[in-house]
């Protein structure tokens, strides 16, 4: 009988742990056993200008935040180029949000930089590069992604990142589709 309860006790404990990891509830940041892994690049050319572009990307956090949005992004504080914002990222089939808070600074219009306070992972950085091109615009998206705990950190790094880049693959779906409808001649 004490096995069981001690059994269930500790399989409870690690769902505990593993959720509030996953969702960022309970960042590990314990400085030890550091590794890094870059994100991307993921690069995405788009029929629009550097200007729409970066207007696309920057409005949800410098402006009104879409009623579409909120789901996905809450700005907690903002500034004239910088932004505090919360980021939700279903997980779980959706039963589930990650929660990452990161800081957002523009350079306008030629960059995006991204920079995680907390999250699943103890480091982040990443940015949006925009370089005018003759069909319009080309983003780059490029970052770091770093763990503690020597190879149990890069195993949950490999994890995480595979999902962060997908996450990063739908917004860059649709800035380019956003853009774009801005940049169509009006009929």
């Amino acid at each position: 009988m004490r096995v069981a309860a001690w059994a269930s006790g500790a399989t409870g404990s690690l769902t505990a742990a593993y959720l509030g990891l996953v969702t960022g509830a309970v960042p590990v940041d314990v400085g030890v056993g550091r590794r890094t892994r870059l994100l991307g690049p993921q690069t995405v050319d788009i029929a629009a200008s550097r200007r729409t572009v970066f207007d696309v990307v920057a409005q949800p956090y410098l402006g009104r935040t879409p009623r579409v949005m909120l789901e996905k992004l809450r700005v907690l504080e903002r500034g004239s180029d910088l932004v505090l914002a919360e980021h939700y990222t279903p997980i779980a089939g959706g039963r589930l949000s990650a929660v990452t808070v990161e800081t957002v600074r523009f350079t306008q219009p030629e960059r995006v930089d991204f920079r995680l306070v907390r999250g699943p992972v103890p480091h982040v950085t990443e940015s949006f590069v925009l370089d005018e091109t003759e069909a319009g615009t080309r983003l780059v998206y490029e970052g770091e992604l770093g763990t503690d705990l020597w190879r149990a950190g890069q195993w949950w790094g490999a994890a995480v990142a595979a999902r962060w880049e997908a996450a990063v693959a739908a917004s860059l779906d649709s800035v380019k589709a956003e853009a774009e409808r801005r940049a169509a001649p009006r009929r």
